[in-house]
């Protein structure tokens, strides 16, 4: 077929109801411009009125095509044949529940023509997305080779059209688990440029009130991680034998298979059930999966592996029960202004239930992950973690909580090991965070409105997420506490503060050209938690209707397109 436009969205429909009303404004006004990209909805056999909803929009807009077919039972087979049909030479996946941001398409195709892309990244946001560090920065190019695009594994992205055909990439068609995982793991492993575009949000990814983005019938074990070896072979097939191929594996050893014995899943199943699961990912880790994978795994997760594999189930439990329970504790040591850019130092570690710090202990010149915190645990005695800094990662994070949007900062985390009493030493991350709120958004200013600053941080094998909040009277508290900045030109107010759960660091953003003193005090005002929690209080007591008259207004005040009354 000869492709005739920049862009087709292919929709997979079934049964979606008033979520087509919803999704389609954000698909019909795209900046691209209706004459150069088209949306395809296939609907795959709905039983409710979608076909009519959907036979509606086609008649009231040019660029919209409707496919009805009989019912396949999953996503794959309309997503196939969406592309098939697609006129434009980039296809992006939507489903039916979610939304693009204005400019998606055409910042994304102007990427992928820019760098003659396999596939493009676009920044996911939204209610189902969490911050996810791949998406940092926008890279022009890179392949799995380079970057952790495993990591990322939705079909919710821009694929050149002739590549997915050319390399015969399909989705599974029926009711197949993890086909994403399968589908992305092809074109992954395939593409000869990937490029992500990290400046600005494409995908808003919605959790549905009605829980209808989740399966209405949990797979059996035996179900699931069947298709999980469908996708272990598919990468095995794809690349070599060796380190890049086990770095490839370890998402799914560490993400799919440890999960039924990590915590809190080990510890919400009991007797046969737990057993039953053990049964199938330990069958599977020893049948699928090299030893190099295992071995990459950073202390407490090789730890997991290595008591999954000698079949000590009683062990993961317990480890998992103690692990639960590793909290981390964020210092700030300092925080000031310079230049009109707020500098934030801090230290990070993990510590156990008795306040006591996850250490190592030095043995004979070997480092042993805590004995204390392993003791009575059989298969864990002596363990060791031989490269405690390789695994360590860290940074801070500023959410913009109006957008559910994710911010990276530029930063200076470095881990390091400090002695903690003989022989034992602690794993910390400590280093300076640099926010500019002219450059903080994908290199645009902070939006206005109330920005929450986290740390995120992986250590020997445990991730948390905390809050950056006030501790004690340390250094640069009474400073910040009172330092209203102006910056940019028009001036914008930044009020930094210490406020709701935890006193957590939070940045208030004022809109440009209100930067009088009566904005200042109503700036202040408005970014007190207090206030925050009464509306949230009285919104809660409207009645059902209200409340969702309310929610409907709210949602009109569409957050990605910008005021032109600013």
């Amino acid at each position: 077929m000869l492709e005739t436009l920049k862009a087709s969205i292919v929709v997979p429909v079934y049964n979606a109801g008033r979520y087509i009303e919803l999704c389609a404004p954000s698909l019909l006004d795209q900046s691209l411009g209706p004459d150069a990209y088209e949306i395809i909805y296939v609907d795959d056999g709905s039983t409710d009125d979608s076909a009519e909803r959907l036979d509606r929009l086609a008649a009231q807009h040019a660029h919209v095509r409707v496919v009805h077919q009989e019912n396949s039972g999953w996503p794959g087979k309309p997503r196939n044949v969406g592309v098939r049909l697609a006129r434009g030479a980039y296809v992006q996946f939507v489903d039916q529940d979610d939304e693009l941001t204005p400019e998606a398409l055409e910042r994304l195709h102007r990427l992928a023509t820019r760098n003659c892309s396999d596939i493009v990244l676009g920044k996911v946001v939204g209610t189902m997305a969490g911050p996810s560090s791949l998406f940092k920065r926008t890279v022009d190019q890179c392949t799995a080779e380079d970057a952790l695009l495993f990591e990322s594994l939705t079909p919710h992205k821009f694929f050149r059209r002739n590549f997915l055909l050319d390399q015969g990439i399909e989705f599974p068609e029926g009711p197949v688990r993890l086909e994403d995982q399968l589908f992305m793991a092809r074109a992954y492993l395939r593409a000869k440029t990937v490029s992500i575009l990290g400046d600005y949000p494409c995908y808003v990814w919605k959790r549905r009130d009605d829980g209808g983005n989740t399966s209405g019938r949990a797979a059996a074990p035996e179900d699931y991680y069947g298709h999980l070896r469908t996708v272990v072979e598919a990468i095995k097939k794809d690349s070599e034998p060796g380190p890049l191929q086990d770095h490839l594996l370890r998402r799914s050893y560490r993400v799919e298979l440890l999960r039924p014995v990590s915590e809190p899943r080990v510890l919400q199943r009991t007797g046969k059930a737990l057993e039953r699961y053990f049964t199938v990912v330990r069958r599977m880790a020893l049948d699928s999966y090299p030893p190099g994978v295992r071995e990459g795994l950073p202390a407490i997760s090789r730890l997991r592996a290595h008591l999954l594999e000698e079949g000590r189930l009683e062990s993961l439990v317990e480890l998992a029960r103690r692990t639960q329970e590793i909290k981390p504790r964020l210092t700030v040591d300092d925080l000031r202004w310079r230049n009109g850019r707020l500098h934030i130092t801090t230290t990070i570690g993990m510590y156990r239930p008795d306040g006591e710090p996850l250490t190592l202990t030095e043995r004979y010149g070997r480092l042993l992950l805590d004995p204390d915190f392993l003791a009575g645990i059989q298969g864990a005695e002596g363990w060791e973690a031989p490269h405690p800094l390789g695994h360590a990662r860290g940074e801070l994070l500023v959410h913009d909580a109006a957008r559910d949007l994710w911010w990276f900062p530029d930063n200076d985390l470095t881990p390091r090991t400090e002695p903690y009493g003989t022989g034992r030493h602690r794993v910390v991350l400590t280093g300076e965070t640099v926010i500019d709120p002219m450059t903080l958004s994908g290199g645009e200013a902070m939006s206005p409105g109330t920005h929450l600053v986290w740390a995120s941080a992986q250590l020997l094998g445990v991730g948390r997420r905390a809050r950056v909040s006030r501790d004690g009277d340390g250094p640069g508290h009474a400073t910040v506490r009172s330092a209203t900045v102006k910056v940019g030109t028009p001036p914008r107010l930044v009020v930094p503060g210490w406020g709701g759960p935890g006193g957590q660091l939070r940045l208030s953003v004022g809109k440009p050209g209100s930067a009088t003193v009566p904005h200042r005090i109503l700036l202040n005002t408005t970014a007190a938690p207090r206030l925050r929690r009464t509306a949230r209080t009285l919104l809660h007591h409207l009645p059902p209707d209200a409340r969702r008259r309310v929610r409907t207004l709210a949602r009109r005040a569409d957050p990605w397109r910008p005021n032109r009354g600013d």
